[in-house]
């Protein structure tokens, strides 16, 4: 009798096992954190790229241009959080020009477009895109940065410095202080809070747009250093990154404003650029590094005054793997930039890191 109920108990346990739901359903796999390669549709190499952006996991877009043979073309994908493909519905897709940097402006996207020597924004909203011309054409267009309710577009033209604002309706140009010769970059939080760099008569200098007028920020910058990106955060937060040239050796530093005083570090970075770095979904700042490996990429991940790094996926038969623009996808970072292949031109490449 005692054997029979054993038989039975064990009966009754193992039909537990099997319809318990909890049973039934394995627990979800846990995401290891790495860089993975993302295919991208081929363009005509040799490639530049100037940008990508995005909104949530679900759409990004990267901009450059192709180096044709009778000129330069610009050059545009989409990622709608699954793939990499070739975008050439804006209007003037196939004609001389090139793609700079892209925003998200509500829910509208705006890419600064150079065509046929003259600056336009390119947007797209509801599926459609359209453009806006800019009031006058310059020289060099040096960067453009778009808010809901304003857009700037910096550049020369034979009279000077200009600085273009775009109100959702018009544009007007800006007067920066007088003492400013060249505006290197130009980034906004919002349409009264926005930032630029760029050259003065005593040196590189930060600065502010109030809503009013443009003024002299004021950053204590480090001595010998310039700026080369400027991260103007929703929290208020804003970090500046750049290079100080110090006793003949070049090397990167970064600046923290928490709203009421510049903190400045030096993480080991060696001289490696700033300009593609963003705060990543771990909190962290991320940047894409000169890699020690020619068949692999390399990313620095930055807390305070430490830095530790990644590679990205082997590549067979790279010489050179560069990412050249990253951006926080949702819990994922997307990187965009080109590859070169043993016996062959670069050309494009995507990777993406899962988890933290």
């Amino acid at each position: 009798m005692s054997g029979l109920r054993t038989v039975i108990i064990c009966l009754v346990v193992a039909c537990a096992a099997v319809l318990s739901p909890t049973a039934m359903v394995p627990p979800a796999a846990a995401v290891t954190p790495g860089w993975s390669t993302l295919p991208v549709p081929a363009a005509a190499p040799p490639v530049t790229v100037s940008d990508v952006a995005a909104r949530g996991a679900g759409e990004a877009w990267a901009s450059g241009y192709e180096h044709a043979a009778d000129g330069l073309r610009p050059m545009l994908y989409r990622w709608d959080g699954g793939a990499w493909s070739r975008d050439t519905s804006f209007p003037g897709a196939q004609e001389p020009g090139w793609l700079g940097e892209a925003r998200f402006v509500g829910e509208e996207v705006w890419i600064f477009r150079q065509r046929a020597g003259a600056g336009e924004i390119l947007r797209r909203s509801g599926g459609e895109w359209s453009s806006v011309p800019l009031p006058r054409t310059l020289w060099t267009y040096q960067d453009f940065t778009a808010v809901p309710g304003a857009a700037w577009v910096v550049g020369e033209d034979d009279s000077g410095l200009k600085v273009l604002h775009y109100d959702g309706s018009r544009w007007t140009t800006q007067s920066a202080p007088e003492d400013v010769h060249f505006l290197m970059g130009i980034t906004a939080r919002t349409a009264t809070d926005a930032w630029a760099w760029g050259d003065t008569s005593t040196g590189t200098a930060v600065l502010r747009w109030d809503g009013t007028a443009w003024r002299d920020a004021k950053v204590p910058l480090p001595s010998n250093s310039n700026v080369q990106t400027l991260l103007a955060e929703p929290s208020g937060r804003v970090t500046i990154g750049g290079s100080q040239y110090t006793e003949g050796v070049t090397r990167a530093y970064l600046m923290t404003w928490n709203g009421r005083t510049w903190r400045t570090t030096y993480p080991p970075l060696g001289d490696a650029p700033t300009e593609a770095m963003v705060r990543g979904p771990d909190g962290a700042l991320w940047l894409p590094v000169r890699s020690d490996r020619a068949f692999q990429s390399k990313y620095a991940r930055v807390n305070g005054a430490r830095a530790t790094f990644s590679y990205g996926p082997e590549r067979p038969g790279a010489i050179d793997v560069r990412p050249r623009a990253l951006a926080r996808a949702g819990s994922a970072l997307l990187s965009f930039g080109t590859v070169e292949i043993y016996g062959s031109k670069p050309n494009l490449m995507s990777e993406r890191r899962l988890g933290g």
